[in-house]
């Protein structure tokens, strides 16, 4: 029944709404646009509201990406317009009249170059480390000192409302399941291979990260925690230029970063290149306590394992491409991405198994050698149209991404009684190559309407093919024969066509947006058998319709005090490689396993929002979530099986609140506080789980100013722990410092990061309902780092209006091998 209820209710909600913000009487406005002096749009130009008879500030707002602006509720009097632009001279308008509440549209102000060269002006204004909009937190990467050095992985660590555990793997205000993009394409990852990746991204080559927790209907409908967009920097200038740095860090071993980012523009031509390279060992101890019971509640033993991972290995990204301006409204785009890695693990495992009394029965040593090896290759052609000023676009993309992986391991197990004596020894290896292949196209229609009204629509079709390969030999007296038990081929495939239309109108102080996407899935997996099994195949066919809705008020004529309700609904598909049913060992006592009947979980998102300025914002978020996919372990004759599973419903409420202010000129602080219930319910293993638990998270930055030169900051967070499905995780936290120093004519900088100096990121936990057993972890991980890292700009930097480099392949791409 709630199915068909929403889909009624949202529609009527929607035209309520409508209706209502129609009856309301309309404030005057003043819109225009901000052009350079080829009439491109200058997106992120300041424009200030000026009162005429002194000059004062009544409003100052950051333009459109089409470089429109409109400042709402304006009353009766005379103006200025003043409009700001790094490497532009700042232009004032003449002075406007607002009579009888009447809007006044202004013919578009065009900003001429200022002739100077971005070192010879004093740049004192720097980014808000976060800044909230109607439907996203967007976080600067570059406000925090203690990012530089850092991994993509580690700077999402510390952003808000985001946690990253001993795997690597990520989630968002309680919840996994986020969507990972990077410049809104997917990554068509795994979450080990996106962890992998994020740890290889160097912080230097990252501008932004978007925080979305309830999307708008443009972006795909998979991920039901929502998207987090990694947005890279972008040059922007004319001419040539340039920023390189270098780094080092040290932990338990060292580490290095390089990478450059280069940009020439030249007429009509833009060709731009990133390049980064990595080369890093790190180091884990994991240690796993289980014991094992009867039937009657007795420990029958007992299994003490400790796992050493001392993975070590290289990587190479790169991102190339050339915009070409075939006219004033007309760009073409082509992306090239490449990701090379390399990497080898020695990670030896001690298990201690004790008899039922307590005394030690045996131990096992395992010796697990990995080498692995991954390589992406993605092609991008992406094309814009503005057919007027009005905002009128449309835009495609066509996109191809390759990726090939490919492992090989080696398992020796030797048994000792305690006196030292071999009773058994087994050895396994392993080659287990895989390829993926993803192709999309989509379009996207943007068409402004009358009265501040604009309809967007787009549609989009992506196809996905998987391979992928396990096989085990057993190795006696240096002879391999197949393991048959464990050898197989998965072959995968699936289709998504999606539509969507998107609307928003604003009318005095209510903003009103609404949109409805529809998906259409096919997928097929065929497991192919081998001398001892056969043949499984299974078929996926499902429409599935995601309504959005955003209404907005301002509670005052300024727009300081806004209030903001939201709905969306969300889709989590599983992971090509959760579909897989391969086993991966990490001991004799631990297997991780797939699950080719893993069901897509769906999530309504509800959230009200109170901001001021900008400066303060306190939300409060409802999100109900169906056929919950989770890790989940299972004891099969005292084996830990790992797997993907559909634990059941559910239920996160959750208070947050974030803060930016300036205690003093020279001392500025941002504050993030949520608590949030995870509620989990449904059918499992040991019969019902019921398990809820209330967590509180927060972080903080400070961040000082000691001169023109030098600044500081201190920043950390902490976690009182939580319950995620089975797991219940104990408190964890990290304090961070980081002093940095401008030098050769400020285009250089030098900064020296220490990351987790007390050592107190140390995840560890409770892995509850278990049948015939229990157990607890503990990790202790290489996290206390010490970084120095140097930075270098040169070249012509005159600002020109920024190229498109994104593409379309958006849902598929944290769901790879």
């Amino acid at each position: 029944m709630m199915k068909p209820i929403r889909l009624f209710l949202l529609p009527l909600f929607t035209l309520l709404l409508f209706n209502f913000v129609q009856a309301q009487t309309p404030g005057a406005r003043i819109s225009g646009f901000i052009l350079d002096d080829t009439k491109k749009p200058l997106d992120g130009a300041t424009v200030i509201l000026l009162a005429a008879k002194d000059s004062s500030v009544v409003s100052t707002q950051l333009v459109n990406p089409d470089g429109g602006f409109v400042f709402k509720n304006v009353k009766d009097n005379t103006y200025l317009i003043k409009a700001t632009y790094i490497g532009y001279k700042t232009y004032q308008s003449i002075p406007v009249i607002v009579n009888q509440q009447k809007p006044v549209n202004l013919p578009p102000f065009i900003l001429s170059l200022a002739g100077k060269r971005l070192n010879e002006v004093a740049i004192t204004a720097k980014k808000s480390y976060v800044q909230q909009k109607i439907d996203r937190t967007v976080v600067n990467v570059g406000a925090l000192i203690s990012n530089t050095g850092a991994s993509a992985l580690e700077v999402l660590a510390k952003t808000p409302g985001v946690q990253v555990d001993a795997e690597g793997n990520i989630t968002f205000k309680g919840k996994s399941g986020v969507m990972v993009m990077i410049d809104d394409k997917p990554t068509y990852l795994s979450a080990a291979n996106l962890a992998t990746y994020l740890r290889s991204l160097p912080s230097s080559s990252l501008d932004q990260i978007e925080l979305m927790d309830n999307p708008p209907a443009k972006y795909d409908a998979a991920g039901n925690a929502g998207v987090i967009n990694i947005k890279t920097k972008k040059n922007t200038t004319r001419g040539f230029n340039a920023v390189v740095s270098a780094n080092y860090a040290l932990g338990f071993y060292g580490r290095t970063d390089e990478s450059i980012n280069m940009n020439y523009r030249v007429d009509k031509i833009n060709i731009f290149a990133n390049l980064a390279y990595n080369k890093q060992k790190t180091f884990r101890r994991l240690e796993i306590d289980r014991d094992y019971f009867d039937a009657n509640g007795d420990r029958t033993s007992s299994l003490k394992d400790i796992s050493y991972f001392r993975p070590s290995g290289n990587n190479t990204n790169i991102k190339a491409g050339m915009d070409f301006y075939s006219s004033p409204k007309t760009t073409w785009g082509l992306v090239f991405t490449g990701d090379i890695s390399r990497d080898h693990d020695s990670s030896p495992v001690y298990s201690l198994l004790y008899g039922k009394s307590g005394g030690l029965d045996s131990t096992i040593n395992t010796l697990n050698t990995s080498t692995n090896k991954f390589d992406s290759k993605g092609i991008n052609l992406n094309y814009t149209h503005k057919f007027d000023s009005t905002g009128r676009t449309l835009t495609f993309d066509l996109d191809y991404i390759h990726d090939a992986a490919g492992s090989n391991q080696l398992f020796v197990n030797n048994t000792f009684l305690p006196d030292g004596t071999l009773t058994n020894s087994q050895t396994l290896t392993d080659n287990l190559p895989s390829t993926i292949n993803i192709y999309s196209a989509k379009a996207d229609y943007a068409h402004p309407l009358k009265g501040k009204a604009k309809l967007e629509a787009g549609v989009k079709s992506s196809y996905v093919s998987t391979d992928n390969a396990a096989n085990y030999f057993n190795v006696v007296d240096n002879v391999s024969t197949i393991d048959y038990n464990n050898t197989n081929r998965f072959l995968y495939k699936e289709n998504i066509n999606a539509g969507y239309v998107n609307f928003n109108k604003t009318l005095g102080r209510f903003s009103l947006q609404t949109g409805l996407r529809a998906e259409n899935t096919n997928g097929s997996g065929h497991q192919l058998g081998n001398a001892q099994k056969a043949d499984s195949s299974f078929v996926k066919h499902y429409t599935n319709l995601f309504p959005t809705a955003y209404f907005s008020y301002n509670l005052d004529t300024a727009g300081h005090n806004v209030l903001v309700m939201s709905y969306g609904r969300r889709i989590g598909r599983p992971s090509y490689g959760s579909l897989n049913p391969f086993t991966f060992f990490v001991d004799k006592f631990t297997y991780f396993s797939g699950n080719p009947f893993l069901k897509s979980q769906f999530t309504d998102n509800y959230k009200l929002a109170y901001s001021f300025k900008s400066l303060f914002t306190v939300a409060l978020a409802y999100n109900y979530t169906t056929d919950v996919q989770g890790e989940t372990i299972h004891n099969s004759n005292n084996v830990f099986i790992s797997t993907q599973g559909n634990i059941g419903r559910q239920k996160t409420i959750n208070l947050s609140a974030n803060s930016n202010f300036q205690p003093a000129k020279w001392w500025s602080v941002n504050l993030y506080a949520e608590v949030y219930k995870n509620t989990y319910q449904g059918a499992f293993y040991t019969g019902y789980l019921n398990q809820s638990q209330y967590t509180f998270s927060g972080n903080g930055n400070n961040q000082f100013t000691i001169s023109k030169t030098w600044s500081a900051e201190l920043s950390g967070f902490y976690d009182n722990g939580g319950t995620y499905g089975q797991f219940v995780v104990l408190p964890k936290g990290m304090l961070n410092a980081a002093i940095q120093k401008k030098i050769l004519n400020n285009k250089g900088t030098i900064k020296l990061n220490a990351r987790d100096i007390f050592h107190t990121f140390r995840p560890s936990g409770t892995i509850t309902n278990i049948v015939g057993a229990n157990a607890n972890f503990h990790n202790f991980l290489d996290t206390r780092v010490a970084t120095l890292a140097f930075t270098y700009s040169f070249g012509k930097l005159t600002n020109t209006p920024q190229k498109r480099d994104t593409g379309g392949a958006e849902s598929e791409q944290g769901r790879a091998h």
